[in-house]
């Protein structure tokens, strides 16, 4: 089914973003460093940017293959078959490869000077752009909208998919049908609304609230919570696993 395609494709740009900045994180905190070296932030960067924007239009094509599933579900074998499926994550990989690509040469085309030390857990673009030799302000100007223009364009396409797809849940007659409906589409709304307002929020802050500790908690909630959390989520919709997981709970409980 297009369906679990697509999360063997999430589960991939998850998956690797996790080991983009986890290993590395522990790594440094199990042996008391904070060393990486220029070429190897470089690498962070451009993977970490990689699979953040590929799980971006994932979630985003998934939508779509939510929109079709309940708005034309008889057209859904048609708009949604195997090649279409294929060329669709294909799309989505090679724009974020190209995505990656440009963020990182732009950022790491600039000398920096102003020392050698990031505030943050990985390499972050805003991190960086603040050891430049010279006022960033219009190339951090330029990638904001860059990112913010993909990310809109992504946003409001799901938001309108969204608004069609309630719209049709709504006229189901039975309210088993809707609520059948309606928990096919919360998992990812949630995922998608978790990982939107933390990103955006990390990016457009205002200086005046800006910290080292407020910066780490919020580069956690986008970059680690929802790639952690996306297996759960989408997994709980599983009655075997859910199952499993209460037999195990009640186990645990009764063992003690």
């Amino acid at each position: 089914m297009p369906m679990f395609f697509f999360l063997l494709h999430l589960a991939l740009s998850d998956l690797g973003s996790i080991c983009t900045t986890v290993p590395k994180a522990m790594h440094n905190s199990l042996c008391d460093t904070r060393n990486i070296s220029y070429t190897g932030c470089a690498v962070e960067l451009f993977f970490f940017v990689f699979f953040i924007s590929a799980e971006f239009s994932l979630l985003t094509i998934m939508c779509y293959n939510r929109y079709v599933s309940i708005c034309k579900p008889l057209h859904y074998g048609t708009l949604l078959g195997s090649r279409a499926c294929a060329h669709m994550a294909a799309a989505a990989w090679a724009s974020a490869f190209l995505n990656a690509l440009m963020h990182t040469a732009n950022t790491f085309s600039l000398p920096l000077c102003h020392g050698n030390v990031l505030g943050q857990f990985f390499c972050e673009i805003p991190q960086i752009l603040k050891l430049s030799c010279f006022n960033s302000y219009l190339r951090k100007l330029g990638l904001l909208v860059f990112s913010i223009c993909l990310a809109l364009g992504c946003f409001v396409f799901i938001v309108f998919s969204y608004v069609q797809i309630f719209r049709a849940v709504l006229r189901i007659p039975s309210e088993q049908g809707q609520h059948k409906a309606f928990s096919t589409c919360l998992p990812h709304l949630a995922v998608v609304s978790l990982f939107i307002s933390t990103a955006l929020f990390s990016d457009l802050k205002p200086p005046s609230i800006s910290s080292p500790s407020l910066d780490l908690s919020l580069s956690v909630l986008y970059s680690v919570v929802p790639p952690a959390l996306n297996p759960l989520i989408y997994s709980l919709r599983n009655q075997e696993l859910k199952a499993a997981v209460w037999r195990l709970t009640t186990g645990c409980f009764q063992g003690h």
